[in-house]
């Protein structure tokens, strides 16, 4: 596995030895060998100077992978945004980036005055006639939106090496093989849907690409028909299986599923892992961060229930450790940051185009900004964002644990605020008692410092995770 994506080599310089494969699936029926696909990605790259920054706005759909997989190989840089960002953030990221040409669905490709240069499917590549004013890192490869947060104004600056280690690493511990079929399942702009993009391509594999959400029953009438083997999820999309009853789903081509992009109720974890050793399907639970090009952590199928809750251990190739506020390691048994060291670190987050040429920021080492510790087997635990706790009135308060507090009661509610002033979020009107009454039972915050907000629903961004800032807004 590590000849066809070396250090030295892009991730997808080989895949012309994958020919007559399949490379995608799409939710039409249509299906591209890597021949096809390769046809396309190059025929995009051909119409770019090598090494322009390209902005694609970016579906789930055969085009916008081409356009990615070519110009990776094509050398240049490539900002994926998604399509569900407003016009609005859009034009603030061209001006923001100054992109040389843009890669746009036919809905947006009136955005702004360009040169048409090449379509493919629905999307038209054009020139944008925009002077670069600025350079760029000589490593540089794609910059991804932090959290894949719709139109972010941070990205995330990957080297290719960032990105061909993290690939042989998430390769390496799930096992992937050329006869696995992942469908998509989130956006390919968040870091956690490229990276199953990646993998699968890196090897050979086939990806069925879909826009359908897992509430919709075609999702699950095209998984069974394409012979689904594998798909992810962030807690938001676990909680929705839930609801629809994984556990009695038949689906024979399964062969294991993942879980990442924030914390998963230690209970729910635990039922997915016996779920899933029922049917014999593993269940692997990640913790990993943009910054890391996308994986950190993993719990092994095989301790699924037993480290429920837990984010395991270092993925292949990296390093964890604990730093106190010192930014040194702390003793054995004492909480800390968690800090990762490893290949996959990526050169630092910009704002706009004049950090791009910035020299590498971390040098391979994260701090990431969550406390947590390490159990007796070398199992890490999360306790919470550094930025996620408040003293109210004296008492420290973990505002992840009074959400999974409630969680674990079957209450959907969300905290925000600051100190002395705990804010309690929930759409559901008819919880505001209980939840008043969990938080006296189960905690020593004084209810003179918490407030319960009911709201019309808990804002998610497009990769499913909780819009903290939107709710910082409102407390």
């Amino acid at each position: 596995m590590r000849d066809l994506i070396a250090g030295g080599i892009g991730m997808f310089d080989h895949l012309d030895r994958f020919a007559a494969r399949t490379a995608i699936v799409t939710d039409d029926g249509r299906r591209l060998s890597y021949t096809q696909l390769l046809a396309q990605a190059d025929g995009i790259a051909a119409c770019v100077e090598t090494r322009s920054l390209v902005l694609i706005v970016t579906r789930n759909e055969p085009a916008a992978v081409a356009a990615y997989v070519g110009l990776q190989r094509a050398g240049c840089v490539t900002m994926l945004v998604n399509h569900k960002t407003g016009e609005d953030a859009l034009l603030a990221l061209i001006d923001a980036f100054r992109p040389a040409f843009v890669f746009l669905p036919s809905d947006l490709a009136g955005i702004i005055s360009a040169s048409p240069l090449h379509r493919v499917d629905d999307y038209t590549l054009s020139a944008t006639g925009i002077a670069p004013d600025y350079t760029m890192h000589a490593e540089l490869a794609v910059l991804l939106g932090t959290s894949g947060s719709t139109g972010s104004p941070e990205y995330v600056r990957l080297s290719r090496s960032n990105l061909a280690a993290n690939t042989r690493s998430i390769v390496e511990y799930l096992g992937i093989a050329a006869n696995d079929r992942a469908i998509t399942t989130m956006p390919m702009s968040y870091s956690y849907g490229l990276s199953i993009i990646n993998t699968h391509l890196a090897m050979g594999a086939t990806l069925v690409t879909t826009e359908l959400s897992l509430m919709e029953k075609p999702f699950w009438t095209l998984l069974r028909e394409a012979r689904v083997t594998t798909f992810g999820g962030v807690p938001f999309i676990y909680q929705m299986l839930k609801r629809l009853h994984f556990e009695r789903m038949q689906l024979p081509h399964l062969r294991y599923i993942t879980q990442a992009g924030g914390r998963l109720d230690t209970e729910l974890a635990r039922e997915f892992a016996h779920w899933c050793a029922e049917k014999g399907v593993g269940f692997i639970a990640m913790y990993g961060q943009t910054e890391a090009t996308a994986r950190i952590a993993y719990v092994p199928a095989e301790h699924a229930a037993a480290k429920a809750g837990t984010i395991g251990i270092a993925i292949p190739g990296g390093r964890i450790w604990l730093a106190g506020e010192n930014g040194k390691p702390v003793v054995n048994g004492t909480p800390g940051e968690i800090v990762y060291e490893g290949a996959n670190v990526s050169l630092g987050n910009v704002r706009d185009r004049f950090a791009l040429a910035e020299p590498d920021r971390r040098r391979g080492v994260l701090f990431t900004g969550d406390i947590g510790s390490r159990d007796r087997d070398g199992f890490f635990l999360i306790h919470g964002r550094k930025s996620r706790f408040l003293k109210v009135f004296g008492h420290r308060v973990g505002l992840d644990d009074v959400e999974q507090l409630l969680a674990r009661r079957g209450i959907e509610a969300v905290c925000a605020g600051v100190d002395d002033a705990l804010v309690i979020f929930t759409a559901d009107a008819g919880a505001i008692d209980r939840i008043r009454d969990i938080v006296r039972d189960n905690t020593s915050i004084s209810p003179k410092g918490i407030k319960i907000t009911q709201i019309a629903s808990i804002p998610r961004n497009d990769a499913g995770k909780v819009r903290y800032a939107a709710l910082n807004e409102l407390t």
